[in-house]
């Protein structure tokens, strides 16, 4: 994969797949750990959210997902404001590939894609080194080849809009940077992509634009050119590049 060379986006015409304005969003009786945050995902783009432990990147995706609702501002899916759980926002085109493998491990692969409504064929043309495993056990899998399920599954809905976090985490760079190629490649698709990577050089590889987040706000965003080029925009003292 190399770098790809795009410019800072300027006004847009059309509507955005998925926005956020003013979302704040946290758990239980704790402190919001998102504040006022404006956001938007445009078809064809990955947008790579960058950022410490604890930024918030997670709990953005939970609440643009509909899986943790926002205590403040709105969602858009599709320029109509949203508060539809998970499952619903899933039917009308959102995937979410959570940081946790989601793979059902004593399910099949071919039964993991089946229960996720995906188009089997379509899985393994994005993945054609899953088809000697569709009927292994999906415990019996590698780490990677258990992500590979869950991002196919993800993608084989033809959706929209992918949110996915992390990953590439606990792989070897060989296997992210497969499945970075994937997202890449569906974006280029039309698929509107938010990722959060711990693989920031890897990340910047495949991205069209990033936003960094610190304590729950956004403290930078832009080009993912720019952030290559000038690294020190990313505040490398606490982001490290390696």
């Amino acid at each position: 994969m190399g770098p790809r060379a795009v410019p800072d986006a300027g006004p847009r015409s059309g509507t955005p797949v998925l926005s956020a304005r003013g979302l704040s969003a946290g758990y239980g009786d704790a402190g919001p750990v998102v504040r006022d945050l404006d956001l938007e995902l445009w078809p064809g783009e990955v947008v790579t959210l960058l950022g410490p432990n604890g930024a918030g990147k997670t709990t953005t995706l939970l609440a643009l997902s509909g899986a943790l609702q926002p205590r403040s501002g709105v969602v858009r899916w599709g320029g109509q404001i949203t508060t539809a759980p998970l499952h619903q926002r899933a039917r009308a085109g959102l995937a979410l590939v959570p940081e946790d493998k989601s793979v059902i491990m004593n399910l099949t692969v071919r039964e993991n894609l089946r229960i996720g409504r995906a188009d089997v064929g379509l899985a393994l043309e994005t993945f054609p080194e899953l088809e000697s495993h569709l009927d292994r056990r999906a415990g019996l899998l590698s780490g990677g080849q258990q992500q590979m399920v869950a991002l196919a599954r993800a993608l084989a809905r033809r959706p929209a809009a992918l949110l996915a976090d992390e990953l590439s985490l606990g792989l070897a760079p060989r296997l992210a940077e497969r499945l970075l190629g994937v997202v890449r490649a569906a974006a280029d698709g039309g698929l509107a992509v938010l990722l959060v990577e711990q693989h920031v050089r890897s990340a910047l590889t495949v991205a069209d634009r990033v936003i960094v987040l610190r304590h729950g706000q956004i403290a930078w965003s832009g080009s993912a050119e720019r952030a290559r080029e000038a690294p020190d925009v990313l505040l490398g003292a606490y982001l490290p590049l390696a």
